[in-house]
């Protein structure tokens, strides 16, 4: 490194750091944001690669932890171009940056790091990008992506089931939490104190493998996409009405859990998180982790939660998210497991929801109207499907809904946006309630293993819920009774 170098980017770096350094609360910690100044970046720079850039974050962000380094090399072993192109970098954005990877959770449960994506998910971006960064790298060398897996999700999932191993496997994970506002995302809290693994962290830690092995597995000719129009196509996708995410090929944020799985599940995980954990032991010297002799069982019963949460069961808008307004009086306890499941269609509104601001939108509607205008005390639904890949939270796993009258007791009420009366709702929509949400209520307490599913119009005779169509449909369903 010349001396030049090591001037201009000291001296750059401390000066911009002096003037656009801001509280967090600042910046909108949203997706769109930081792919806005990634573009930046690199349109500042046009002879910048893909793999530069990431590695000039990870260095902004400071970390060059031992396994990192272990896989990557260290981000500041650079070469003077490098060097110059980090200190452009840090001229321009670096507060910005350093604040929107750098994670921690707060002693008031505040997580940082973190941002909002398009599709109403949170994803950590430290994970996405050492993920990113390890494919990369394999497509430049031409080798396998092996640091893929420990980077992304081994090495958090294997010692947040370590160190939370005397608690329920259920709790070793997560939590998700809440932003105080989805238009101008600025704080997220979590709904309870946290795991080395929250459900943020996971996210991006899938999203990391998933993009990382999509760069590994390139040809050798070609050459990758901008790091932003890689995440614009991954994040800021377009659904069609009639199609939705059936007619989407690509890899996308909202399918991340099926690729995900795809992907990782043949690579036996037991062994992978092991083999991390050793790695983390001889790396880091933490003796605990080699002289436990239950470590085995614990990552066993880990995995088992993880599977079951983040694979099994689809991912669940929460309340908070969409925007929900506060149950009207004491929610209800069910007595769990029920041993039906009803099926509903909203027939109003009446056009499949696409995107998380739309289905969002149908979510605040249908709650005003069953409150204000037919007097219930929240919306009516357990859970509501939309077509953008999202189950929406109703009134949940737990609480009593008003669904269909005189069954809600012994049932949840399931509901797809739309009118089903003439069409069927897109394939993956019924895949997301027939097969998803289905195992995630058996396999989590919720419903009994030899559960009904029945339409609305069979409990009550005065409706022709779900519509014809999606009535037909589901009588081919495992489990539906006449």
């Amino acid at each position: 490194m010349t001396l030049f170098g090591l001037l201009f980017f000291f001296l750059a770096s401390c000066y911009f750091y002096a003037v656009y350094s801001r509280p967090t609360g600042a910046y909108l910690r949203n997706m769109d944001s930081f792919i806005r100044a990634v573009e930046q970046v690199e349109d500042s720079n046009p002879g910048l690669s893909p793999l530069a850039l990431v590695r000039a974050l990870r260095r902004t962000a400071g970390h060059d932890d031992v396994m990192t380094i272990h896989f990557l090399g260290a981000s500041y072993n650079l070469t003077d171009a490098e060097v110059l192109e980090t200190a452009i970098l840090n001229a321009s954005s670096f507060s910005f940056f350093d604040k929107a990877i750098h994670h921690i959770v707060t002693d008031y449960g505040e997580e940082r790091g973190v941002v909002l994506a398009p599709d109403g998910t949170t994803v950590a971006l430290a994970p996405l990008l050492l993920g990113i960064e390890s494919g990369l790298k394999a497509k430049m060398e031409g080798t396998p992506a092996v640091g893929l897996f420990p980077l992304t999700l081994g090495r958090t999932l294997g010692l947040s089931f370590l160190s939370l191993k005397d608690f329920p496997p259920s709790f070793r994970l997560g939590p998700n939490g809440c932003w105080d506002n989805v238009d101008r995302p600025k704080l997220f809290k979590l709904s309870r104190p946290a795991t080395l693994a929250t459900d943020a962290v996971i996210e991006g830690g899938m999203d990391g493998a998933i993009l990382g092995m999509d760069f590994s597995n390139l040809p050798a000719s070609e050459e990758p996409q901008a790091l932003s129009e890689v995440l614009k196509g991954y994040y800021s996708f377009i659904l069609h009405e009639g199609q939705g995410l059936d007619a989407v090929t690509s890899h996308v944020s909202a399918r991340r859990r099926e690729i995900s799985r795809s992907t990782l599940e043949p690579l036996d995980l037991h062994s992978q998180v092991m083999e991390t954990l050793a790695l983390v032991w001889k790396l880091e010297k933490t003796e605990w982790i080699a002289l436990d002799t239950e470590v085995g069982k614990a990552v066993t019963d880990g995995l088992q939660a993880f599977v079951h949460k983040y694979w099994d069961c689809p991912q669940i808008i929460p309340r908070c998210q969409w925007g929900a307004k506060a149950h009207r009086g004491t929610p209800i306890p069910l007595s769990l497991p029920l041993q039906f499941l009803y099926v509903h269609h909203t027939y109003q509104p009446s056009s499949p929801c696409l995107s998380f601001p739309n289905c969002s939108r149908d979510m605040r509607g249908m709650q005003r109207f069953h409150q204000e205008e037919r007097g219930w005390s929240d919306i009516g639904y357990s859970f509501v499907v939309g077509s953008d890949g999202y189950v929406y939270e109703g009134r949940g796993w737990k609480h009593l809904g008003t669904h269909t009258r005189g069954h809600n007791a012994i049932g949840y009420g399931v509901s797809i946006i739309g009118n089903y009366t003439a069409t069927l709702p897109s394939r993956h929509a019924l895949d997301l309630l027939r097969h998803r949400l289905v195992r995630c209520a058996v396999d989590g307490g919720g419903l009994a293993a030899n559960f009904t599913i029945q339409g609305h119009r069979q409990a009550v005779n005065y409706t022709s819920c779900p519509g014809d169509a999606l009535f037909s449909e589901i009588r081919g369903w495992e489990h539906f009774r006449e």
